[in-house]
């Protein structure tokens, strides 16, 4: 077997002869090893229930996966036991070359991280064969007595394990196995999935040609980690004073460089301080980047799919040099956050994203690929062709955007292009403009793995937000269905907060019931005498009869209907910055809740419908306050605290794309969104809740992504829409006891460190 197989074996826990488990006594790391694992530590489980690992199924490899890919993480390094079939044999081609080896025989699972204290090896459960000897029956039962007295211990290991700040070193730590490349020289280092800049070991530099053509001092990975937070720090410190639209652009810079220049340095830096860097990449900094995508631009990052490649797609997409992709972020750029049509610019939210996929869900980021289907732009000032407005300095195609049936072929041979080569890549649509994004929703939602992040993510996140305002206001769960909600913005967000929240009500109350919804758009209170009204909002606009508030009419303000209809939440969805002004806050004063909520959702922080300054000045400490784009607590005098809750998608997305792709989903149902988010609604404490805090800290988003994705998992198994992933069929993820399913969507996680390399030519 080729040397360049032993780290995937391992990965894949594959046992083998000639691979053993090294221990490092060292808390730093060798030049030549950097760090010592690609496994992913999802952040801490917060379970005490005893937790299972449960490693992948030996059998036939499934894809063909990127030299680096690591796979699931090598929490189970491989131990020889006598009888086992050669492996030295077997091999799967990845370009051309032996890679990862795999048993066609079952293989009972020890995990020697826990041998102390399992007791005897046994099989997983899925592969325990009853047989009727008493004595290994009952070997079988103390074994699993033992499991379980065993649960505390096995939680705090997986605590350390999901833990985003652990490094994967110390003693029990495995040396990774080499990556074969079939570049050398100035290849090596223009490519940013391979280069180490100065972590180059010398003997690494000898057999890759490298030696001359870096500095001679040989850094470790942590050496250069503190050198870019240093550096990122020294920033912050020269732009004091600075207006916040440079800062922010230049905090954006200084990562993007580094991700041009080394992925496994980015990747490390962004999941270890994702709390500093996610407003950066994501919103409200990735808004100010589109505006000026076109200026900033250096290299190319994704695919462009344009109305002139008609007929083209179907060849187009092999064009993409990764075999594999298993998430896919696409726009049009028609509605870009709050901004509007920004055009082919609105590239940088995929790339955001997807940043935000590989930190939250430890998606392989050799296997994501962001997306643009630019089919023209009704933006006047992106189609003016004038090169002296640089913020405008459009890349894409200079023409109005495509209509009607034209669009729709557009979009619907890009889908089947991506299908047909990467048939079980998700698929996530973002930012596309109403009318398409429900269209588009209910016309592949059935036919492929997708989902739409504005309407269903959106509203996943607000749900949970609205269950934890009912918890906060003193009232159990199920009194849900009679909470009173204003919704101002009737946009694709809205109306799928909307729906979800509707069927919510429905589940915990049988029959029909009220329209608990007050839906404001630009015209104002949205009734059934409104013209040509839009199906979609129909069934959530006010009518006649008793249960109806007299004297509100079609049309009438938001001031006019929080002050009679006195709402337990003002839910802002508008995209219109500051529309809960000073006379709408005090208004909500008077709401029928001791404890009013104010959700201002939009994205990015010029368009949130207020601030929490402004809440908490106006409706008092009582309040509770959740926005789209990150606030700071305000403090309230007196020791006390207004928290600005961040009811962000980032929350929901990464784990619903995670869930689906590792339950192997046909497609992504409701019940599989509901169950997302009940379960991020269910991650707060009742003491958390009752000092306002309706959504956790994103320094723990791993932690929370590992258990939204388990929810996700069990909720495609219950559907029968699981088909399985990798060597982990639909019977194994069946097997699976909650914790279990945590583990498992845990230990597939990627992290980021340095493999050695060696040259292939």
């Amino acid at each position: 077997m080729h040397a360049g197989c032993a780290k995937q074996i391992s990965l894949y826990g594959f046992e083998s002869s000639f691979i053993l488990a090294l221990r490092n006594s060292s808390p730093r790391l060798a030049p030549d090893t950097a760090y010592t694992s690609r496994a992913a530590p999802p952040s801490r489980v917060r379970s005490s229930a005893p937790t299972t690992h449960l490693p992948p199924r030996p059998g036939p490899e499934r894809s063909r996966p990127h030299p680096q890919d690591p796979g699931p993480p090598p929490a189970h390094p491989p131990i020889p036991r006598r009888g086992d079939r050669d492996l030295h044999s077997l091999s799967c081609p990845h370009r051309g070359y032996p890679h990862r080896a795999a048993s066609p025989l079952p293989r009972p699972f020890k995990n020697p991280n826990l041998s102390h204290e399992l007791g005897p090896r046994r099989p997983p459960p899925h592969r325990t064969a009853l047989g009727t000897d008493p004595g290994r029956a009952a070997c079988r039962l103390i074994s699993r007595v033992a499991m379980w007295r065993s649960a505390a211990r096995r939680s705090s290991q997986i605590r350390r394990l999901l833990s985003s700040s652990a490094s994967p070193t110390g003693p029990l730590a495995t040396v990774p196995g080499p990556c074969i490349v079939q570049k050398r020289g100035n290849d090596i280092l223009n490519d940013p999935w391979y280069n180490k800049d100065t972590a180059f070991p010398l003997t690494e530099r000898d057999r890759l040609g490298l030696r001359g053509l870096l500095p001679p001092r040989v850094m470790s990975f942590e050496q250069q980690y503190e050198r870019f937070i240093n550096s990122y720090r020294s920033l912050e410190k020269n732009t004091r004073g600075e207006p916040d639209s440079i800062v922010a652009l230049a905090k954006w810079r200084i990562l993007n460089r580094l991700h041009d220049r080394n992925e496994t340095l980015y990747f490390r830096v962004l999941i270890d301080n994702i709390k500093d860097f996610a407003p950066i990449i994501y919103t409200p900094t990735v808004g100010l980047v589109c505006e000026n995508y076109s200026g900033l631009f250096r290299r190319p990052r994704g695919m462009y799919f344009t109305a002139k490649d008609k007929g083209e797609m179907m060849s187009m997409i092999y064009n993409w040099p990764q075999e594999k992709v298993d998430m896919i972020v696409v726009t049009d750029g028609s509605r870009i956050l709050g901004l509007g049509d920004l055009g082919v610019q609105g590239i940088g939210i995929p790339i955001g994203k997807l940043d935000l996929y590989v930190a939250a869900a430890g998606i392989n980021p050799q296997k994501i690929l962001p997306v643009m289907l630019d089919v023209g732009t009704n933006n006047e000032k992106l189609l003016e062709d004038n090169l002296c407005a640089s913020i405008y300095l459009d890349l894409g195609l200079r023409q109005p955007r495509l209509e009607g049936e034209e669009y729709m072929a557009i979009v619907d041979e890009f889908m089947e292009a991506v299908h047909a080569r990467w048939p079980k890549a998700v698929v996530q649509f973002e930012d596309f403009q109403m009318k398409w994004a429900f269209e588009t929703l209910e016309r592949y939602r059935n036919r492929f793995c997708m989902f739409n992040d504005d309407v269903q993510g959106t509203a996943g996140v607000a749900l949970a937000g609205l269950l934890g305002a009912v918890r906060a206001q003193g009232r159990p769960l199920h009194d849900f269905p009679n909470q009173k909600i204003v919704v101002a913005g009737a946009g694709s967000a809205g109306i799928g907060v909307l729906g979800m929240a509707k069927q919510e009500m429905l589940r915990m109350k049988s029959g029909e019931g009220h329209n608990q919804f007050w839906v404001l758009d630009k015209d104002g209170l949205i009734t059934k005498d409104r013209k040509d009204l839009d199906p979609a909002v129909a069934r959530f606009a006010r009518g006649h009869g008793p249960d109806e508030i007299p004297d509100l009419h079609e049309g009438a303000s938001l001031v006019e209907v929080v002050r009679k209809v006195k709402p337990h939440v003002l839910l802002g969805l508008s995209g219109v910055g500051g529309i809960f002004n000073e006379e709408v806050l005090r208004a909500m004063k008077e709401s029928d809740s001791p404890r009013p909520a104010i959700f201002a959702m939009s994205n990015p922080t010029t368009k949130a419908e207020c601030t929490p300054d402004d809440v908490f000045k106006h409706i008092g400490e009582n309040a509770i306050f959740a926005s789209g784009s990150p606030f700071s607590n305000v403090s309230l005098g007196n020791g006390k605290t207004g928290y600005a809750n961040q009811a962000n998608n980032m929350y929901l997305f990464p784990g619903i794309g995670l869930g689906a792709l590792l339950s192997g989903a046909r497609h992504i149902s409701d019940d599989m969104l509901q169950a997302a988010a009940e379960c991020l609604a269910s991650y707060i404490t009742d003491d958390e809740i009752q000092k306002g805090i309706l959504f956790p800290s994103v320094s723990s988003i791993r932690h929370i992504t590992a258990r939204v994705g388990a929810a996700v998992v069990r909720a495609a198994v219950a559907e029968d829409l699981a088909e399985g992933y990798r060597t982990v069929d639909p019977k194994d993820l069946g097997s699976m006891s909650e914790s279990q399913t945590v583990d498992y969507v845990a230990r597939n996680m990627w992290y980021p460190v340095y493999s050695p390399l060696v040259n292939n030519k």
